[in-house]
């Protein structure tokens, strides 16, 4: 007897593949949107003209350009493409919620800390005031208010303000893998910028948190309570793969490959907690990223398909 259907957005990527996976051993139906159809798949053009299978438990959104593609030069084109892929999607969801015939119970959406303005001194929890202040911000921004509702709907919206995910098949770690495998690791510029980050299965389970719990709602900041430096992180990642990390990566160059705008997201970072997933009793697999990054390296991440 399964526990309802899901739908997820985007659901045949990094994230997704585990979310599917987390899904399905707790018993719920997953029906995946993406661009190619399939069994149990749905295009975009589906949604649109046919609406949620009826009837639908839960939404994700997961779907999104990589901003961080090194193989995209940071063009109006390809930041149109980034702003679509997130906000007319997040948009296309909303509408389906709203034409319905049995609303879902909740909308999980997914944000960035890019809502937050990179400082080494502020705590970032979700009540923090948050202004628009560069394109990844005004993203972030739109990103969440393309989530909204008809009012008669009582279906609960939450904003998962994500952290770098951490994870062997996605991800910074594996962009990062091979650079440390051979030893050509480093910290980026001088490494004193924090790092929010989370491992893939603590943000699976905290998506699965957010459609089970009802008192989830609004935004929540998606990641892990271990508050480390971008220093800290190269020297555990290089430790737990028993590499050198002498390398440092000069911030100017990340400026030139990427474009200084987007660079921001490596060169700059933001101190925040998950300050409202610890006080609705949320427990991290992984909160420290020591355990995250050993987990990952040995590859074991979804040897419990529960993800206990």
């Amino acid at each position: 007897m399964t526990s309802g259907t899901v739908v997820v957005g985007g659901g045949s990527g990094f994230i997704g593949s585990y979310l599917s996976k987390l899904l399905s051993a707790k018993g719920y139906d997953v029906h995946i949107i993406s661009r190619m159809p399939g069994i149990q798949r749905m295009t975009w053009t589906d949604l649109k003209e046919k609406g949620l299978p009826e009837p639908t438990t839960a939404v994700v959104n997961l779907a999104g350009q990589n901003v961080l593609d090194p193989s995209r030069r940071w063009t109006t084109g390809f930041k149109q493409n980034v702003w679509n892929s997130r906000v007319n999607t997040t948009t296309a969801l909303a509408n389906a919620i709203n034409r319905a015939e049995t609303t879902p119970t909740a909308f999980v959406t997914m944000s960035g800390v890019g809502i937050y303005k990179p400082c080494e001194s502020t705590i970032y929890n979700e009540s923090k005031e948050t202004t628009e202040f560069d394109f990844l911000s005004k993203l972030c921004h739109t990103w969440e208010k393309s989530a909204v509702l008809l009012s008669d709907k009582a279906c609960r919206v939450v904003n998962l303000r994500s952290g770098v995910v951490l994870g062997r098949n996605g991800g910074m770690i594996k962009q990062l893998y091979w650079p440390f495998y051979l030893g050509l690791g480093g910290p980026i510029g001088n490494g004193k910028q924090y790092l929010p980050w989370i491992h893939v299965i603590d943000l699976c389970r905290l998506i699965l948190f957010s459609i089970e719990k009802s008192n989830v709602t609004g935004p929540m900041n998606a990641v892990a309570p271990d508050i480390v430096t971008n220093a800290k992180f190269t020297s555990v990642l290089a430790d737990t793969m028993k590499r050198p990390a002498v390398f440092p990566v000069p911030a100017f160059v990340l400026d030139v490959i990427f474009n200084g705008e987007r660079a921001k997201m490596m060169t700059q970072g933001q101190k925040v907690i998950p300050e409202k997933a610890s006080n609705l009793g949320f427990n991290f697999l992984y909160p420290k990223i020591e355990d995250a990054c050993r987990i990952t390296i040995e590859g074991k991440e979804t040897d419990n398909l529960e993800f206990a």
